[in-house]
């Protein structure tokens, strides 16, 4: 006859105390890095057009018109205000941040803005110019803050003709015509008092 032995079978107790460990650093860093990886939200409007309002004649509109070749400030009559021409290239964001400082202290209390591009503008661009549109570093009292400009700004597309002087100019072809001068940009500005 044949002895039956019978092993005894423990079962083994799982040991979690190592994932214990990794999960009580690795949530709070989690949690921590959730917070800076927030993204911000820019609130944009689209132009619109009342039926039941006239547009005043007094009253201005501000365009940032985005062409390949410049920049334009504009008013709502297609009137340019000032070209910013490109620099090897590049926008020169910072010539528009001051062009918007001055029409900002000619028309304090105007808060809105179009801006509007061409077809194959880029998304950068676009962003960097309704940053500028928007506000400028200032320091008040030991610390840096962004001063308002305009911050309501509206996007739209690039129309087809713009006027300078007195004549329609095709957009692709305007880095032809002569900048304005701040005389006449001064003189085109009409602010409704």
């Amino acid at each position: 006859m044949k002895r039956k032995h019978r092993r005894l079978r423990n079962e083994a107790d799982l040991d979690i105390t190592a994932f214990m460990n990794l999960m009580i650093v690795l949530v709070p860093i989690l949690l921590i890095n959730m917070i800076f990886a927030s993204t911000s939200v820019l609130e944009l409007n689209f132009p619109t057009q009342d039926d039941g309002q006239s547009l005043d004649n007094d009253l201005v509109q501000l365009q940032v018109i985005i062409t390949p070749e410049q920049l334009l400030v504009a008013d709502n009559k297609g009137g340019v205000i000032k070209q910013i021409d490109s620099k090897n290239g590049q926008y020169d964001f910072e010539m528009l941040g001051l062009v918007m400082k001055d029409l900002k202290a000619r028309v304090p209390e105007k808060k809105d803005i179009t801006v509007m591009a061409m077809k194959k503008t880029s998304y950068q661009t676009l962003v960097s110019v309704m940053d500028k549109v928007r506000s400028y570093p200032a320091v008040i009292a030991g610390s840096v803050v962004h001063a308002e400009l305009f911050p309501e700004v509206s996007i739209a597309d690039a129309p087809e003709r713009v006027n300078v002087g007195n004549e329609s100019v095709v957009l692709n072809e305007l880095k032809k015509q002569p900048e304005l001068t701040q005389e006449s940009a001064h003189n085109e500005l009409k602010v409704k008092s």
